[in-house]
């Protein structure tokens, strides 16, 4: 989920392919970043991705804009002045202080039709970069998972379900606003209790046996011989040494990623593309199970963040329980 992004505000016409879509980047446009068999790209995921070979990327694992609006310029400023705006301050727990919560329930009907215009461009340019059996991992929200489910499908990419990160977050479980005391056994949404990581495959080339022979794709690696990939990963919420190192507001933890990562790459063999590279996180997992992994990031703070953090995170000791 990154963005300056207002920046990615797509034209009917340019989802269409009646023209090239423009996406403007910073005139300081940052040098590749190169972690062991991870490489950064500072660039537009769009522009980047209509330069790649077909058929050259095996597995892709993104945490993207689902929500575009919270990451343009006015509101990171609000963000980072602890305004709010479009994004929920959570209340301190323990001493504890909660991390900024993006609220999808203020975008408009038009901002919903943008987030699907955007996602459907953002799959076409995808699809034929991709092995056939490719795995696309998404991590999105209850409230906006259909649009951006039904734009990649639309785009040409098979839905094969959903992965749940099965956490405790702070979305939901508030009272009625300015009226706790009178509706004090009221929640207006359930608290969320886990998170939708979407599921895509490119169609196969054959079966999945030739698929996996010629492309090395097509289904998810095993953790052991005696379990298979399992479609619920328990997860704590990113610890606070993490996020001291990549202070990104939507930081996933490298336990819960890493889990995510080795499993998509059925042989172990691949290139895994994080396209909304944020912090780093993808690449970092990758890096630390050993796959080669590429990431693309158009923000220049969150590609400097991520070129610092990539190697702490890599090599951080965790477990499945962290």
């Amino acid at each position: 989920m990154r963005e300056s992004r207002g920046v990615y505000r797509l034209r009917m016409s340019h989802v269409l392919g009646l023209q090239p879509p423009l996406f403007p980047m910073e005139d300081d446009r940052r040098e590749p970043f190169a972690c062991g068999q991870a490489v950064l790209h500072h660039a537009n995921c769009l522009e980047w991705l209509r330069e790649q070979p077909d058929h050259s990327i095996h597995a892709v694992v993104t945490d993207p804009p689902y929500g575009l609006h919270e990451y343009t310029p006015e509101q990171q400023e609000k963000l980072r002045n602890g305004k709010g705006g479009v994004w929920r301050i959570p209340p301190s727990f323990d001493g504890n202080k909660r991390s900024p919560l993006p609220r999808f329930t203020t975008l408009t009907p038009e901002q919903l039709r943008e987030l699907k215009r955007f996602f459907y461009a953002w799959g076409r340019a995808l699809l034929p970069k991709l092995t056939p059996g490719a795995n696309v991992v998404v991590a999105a929200n209850p409230l906006v998972s259909h649009i951006v489910s039904g734009a990649l499908v639309e785009a040409g990419l098979e839905r094969r379900g959903e992965l749940v990160r099965l956490t405790m977050t702070m979305r939901g479980g508030d009272r009625p606003k300015a009226a706790h005391q009178e509706f004090s056994d009221v929640s207006v949404m359930p608290r969320s209790m886990w998170e939708p990581w979407l599921l895509y495959r490119k169609p196969l080339d054959g079966r999945v046996q030739d698929n996996l022979r010629r492309w090395h794709t097509g289904g998810f690696r095993r953790p052991s011989d005696d379990r298979p990939f399992g479609d619920v990963i328990k997860s704590s919420p990113t610890r606070k040494g993490e996020r001291a190192l990549a202070p990104h507001p939507s930081l996933k933890p490298q336990a819960f990623m890493r889990q995510l990562v080795r499993g998509v790459l059925p042989l172990g063999k691949g290139i895994v593309l994080d396209p909304f590279a944020g912090a780093g996180s993808t690449l970092a997992a990758a890096e630390a199970v050993g796959y080669a992994s590429v990431g693309v990031e158009m923000d220049a703070r969150y590609f400097d963040m991520a070129c610092r953090a990539i190697p702490k995170l890599a090599a951080m000791t965790v477990t499945s329980h962290d």
